[in-house]
């Protein structure tokens, strides 16, 4: 073995001596005995002693040897699964031979000093050795280099160009006089080609006259008659091709009987058909057409008064009117499933408020009670009966101040609704005690608007107003809080400080009667709904600042977006109104939403949410996104149509209200139900 090895080792060397092909990670024996150049470990001992044949040395090439297999240029996965690999010149099928495993290979790579030099030709089912002029070879192709060794791929730049008494290379003799001179010869040439063309002589090929046709049934707008001064051309209508009931010998089913022929005359003469089949032997026995004249002139006639205009069709696809929407995913969060239901009262609940903190819920019904619910739990807290209708009832937004108004019958209550911490519910009742000398009201008027009186019963506060009171909402401080009493004096709309118990009205005419009154969310305006208009006021400068036209029947509700700049109104012909303040006085979108009476619109202070309820038993979910960028406008995109409440003599859900903090939504419905949507 070490003595076969020693000259398996003299033989690499040889081969290495010019450019060695020999590395450990370049080829290596692979499964189906191919080109391997790892050590053997083991060569036989003739291969030494005695030099390689020259047929050994001889050429391999393909183009001197004809293939053995004669199957043609088609992919060898085709005998994959088969015995044989092709066929040979005679016809008869090349079997495989058997491949040999991994074990001897190895054997027969130890035994065989050349067995680094054979390759598997797939081709042919057999082994090819190559002889070390081919190694060679391909170990410099392997290593970017000229397959052969006496190519020299950067020769030295040979200069052609004898630089040897030469001044500069190129001539610097002076510019001959012939080439500022026309030439004569030139001139010559041109005068033959004058006088060839006047005598005749060349002829140039005729511009191609363009063939005087048309189409028959093609589009008359296109072609150059129609192209006049003045008037217009408008090609005539065409008159429809004649079917198979016009035929002078239509089939038995286009020939109608008696009777359907005496109910035509039935008919309206627009339904009546114009032309009734008939059946004829032959072409020669059929009449004249007794209203060719008729149908003539009024063709004629037609054509004469067509009035010369023109009108371009086009042709659109409804489905690109549609506005591009985002997607109702890319919106979330958002209520639709309704999770928790609240009940005890039995009477329709007319009015919701969320404390500012989201704990609690007030609630106002019919049936004389105000209750004060958990909203997590849905547990009811206390129940107050104040022996008269709710209905509205509004939680001041001072988280330290938990104050309920609530308008019952006529007149206004302020409760002590007794949650938080004790420090909290002592300054409560310490703004809810009254003294007998408290001012009323202005002193110039002899009758007072609002008499502020200590409710004993309730522990509160009873603001008795001259009529009934429909509306009341708070400034965001907490201190100021307004109420609309609907009629037409100038007592209609009264502003309340709560901390000095005092009530005054700030304006002296308002053009109709008052609705809902709303306070901007963060700014000293103020906002009055009439049933026509809506109107923002400056508290501060006392004076009107805009006028909103909303074009609606009636409104019937109305709600500030958190910025300030943007708000909705809700109508009593089921119509909603987006207004944009900085835009226009006028609705920058009107929806129509409700088939009934909206009862309630509002938006959520942190998510880009607004809800209207109506009568009609729904409730409807948009996103309203209003952007910074005063150049874009506020999207509104419709998400859900909230159902559930039943319907009670008439009326279905009466308000809902947003949570402070989380995507959800309150409503009231005329059933005595609360029901709570989340996302």
């Amino acid at each position: 073995m070490g003595h076969n090895e020693g000259e398996h080792e003299q033989e690499r060397d040889d081969l290495s001596a010019d450019d060695s092909l020999w590395s450990d990670d370049v080829w290596s024996e692979g499964d189906e005995g191919s080109l391997s150049f790892e050590d053997s470990g083991e060569g036989s001992e003739a291969e030494s002693d005695e030099p390689e044949e020259a047929a050994v040395e001889s050429d391999s090439s393909e183009d001197e040897v004809a293939p053995k297999n004669t199957v043609g240029d088609v992919p060898l996965e085709w005998y994959k699964n088969e015995e044989h690999i092709g066929y040979d010149i005679s016809g008869r099928k090349i079997k495989k031979r058997d491949r040999e495993g991994r074990i001897e290979a190895y054997l027969r790579n130890a035994d065989d000093a050349k067995n680094w030099r054979k390759i598997y030709d797939e081709y042919n089912d057999e082994e090819v050795q190559i002889t070390k002029e081919e190694a060679k070879i391909i170990s410099r192709m392997l290593k970017g280099k000229t397959p052969h060794t006496n190519v020299d791929p950067y020769p030295d730049y040979v200069d052609w160009f004898e630089y040897d008494d030469k001044g500069h290379p190129l001539s610097s003799a002076p510019e001959p006089k012939r080439r500022f001179v026309p030439s004569k010869w030139e001139q010559k040439k041109v005068v033959k080609l004058v006088r060839a063309i006047r005598n005749g002589w060349i002829k140039f090929d005729k511009p191609k006259e363009e063939p005087n046709f048309y189409h028959l049934w093609g589009d008359e707008t296109d072609t150059a008659d129609n192209k006049r001064q003045g008037l217009s051309y408008i090609p005539a209508p065409k008159p429809n091709l004649p079917g198979h009931e016009e035929s002078y010998n239509p089939s038995v089913e286009y020939i109608p009987t008696q009777e359907e022929i005496d109910s035509y005359q039935l008919m309206y003469e627009e339904d009546r058909p114009k032309f009734i089949p008939r059946r004829f032997e032959s072409l020669r026995s059929v009449p004249a057409y007794e209203k060719a004249l008729r149908e003539g002139f009024d063709r004629c006639l037609d054509l004469y008064l067509c009035p010369r205009t023109r009108k371009k069709r086009i042709n659109i696809n409804p489905e690109s009117l549609k506005p591009k929407l985002p997607s109702k995913k890319d919106l979330r969060p958002y209520p639709k499933t309704c999770y928790l239901e609240f009940k005890g009262h039995s009477a329709p609940v007319k009015s919701l408020s969320v404390e500012i903190t989201g704990q609690w819920i007030a609630s106002g019904s019919s049936d004389g009670t105000i209750r004060i619910w958990e909203v997590e739990t849905g547990r009811c807290l206390k129940v107050w009966n104040v022996g008269g209708d709710v209905r509205h009832i509004a939680w001041n937004p001072a988280p330290d101040r938990p104050i309920l108004a609530a308008i019952v019958d006529h007149d206004l209550l302020l409760l002590n609704v007794e949650v938080g911490s004790e420090e909290v519910q002592m300054k409560s009742k310490e703004l809810l005690r009254i003294d007998e000398s408290a001012p009323e009201d202005d002193a110039d008027d002899k009758k007072p608007a609002v008499r502020w009186v200590k409710n004993e019963k309730l522990d509160g506060i009873t603001l008795i107003h001259h009529k009934a009171v429909s509306n009341v909402d708070w400034h965001f401080k907490g201190d100021y809080f307004t109420t609309v009493v609907p009629s037409g004096d100038t007592r209609a709309v009264l502003l309340h400080q709560l901390s000095k118990k005092h009530s005054h009205h700030p304006f002296s005419k308002l053009p109709g009667l008052p609705v809902a009154a709303a306070f901007h969310p963060s700014q000293k305006m103020f906002f009055v709904a009439t049933k026509k208009f809506v109107q923002v006021y400056d508290l501060q400068k006392a004076q009107l600042v805009k006028k909103l036209e909303s074009g609606l029947r009636e409104i019937s509700s109305i709600s500030i977006h958190p910025g300030g700049d943007n708000v909705i109104v809700g109508s009593k012909d089921g119509k909603l109104c987006w207004f944009d303040t900085d835009l226009s006085t006028r609705p920058y979108k009107t929806l129509k939403t409700h088939s009934k009476d909206i009862t309630s619109v509002t938006f959520h202070r942190k998510y880009p949410l607004f809800a209207s309820s109506s009568e009609d038993c729904s409730v409807y979910v948009f996103h309203g996104m209003v952007y910074s960028d005063l150049n874009q406008n506020p999207l509104i995109v419709p998400l859900e149509i909230l159902r559930g409440h039943s319907s009670s003599d008439g009326r279905g859900v009466l308000d809902c209200k947003f949570h402070p903090k989380q995507p959800w939504l309150f409503t009231a419905g005329a059933d005595s139900v609360i029901r709570l949507y989340c996302d």
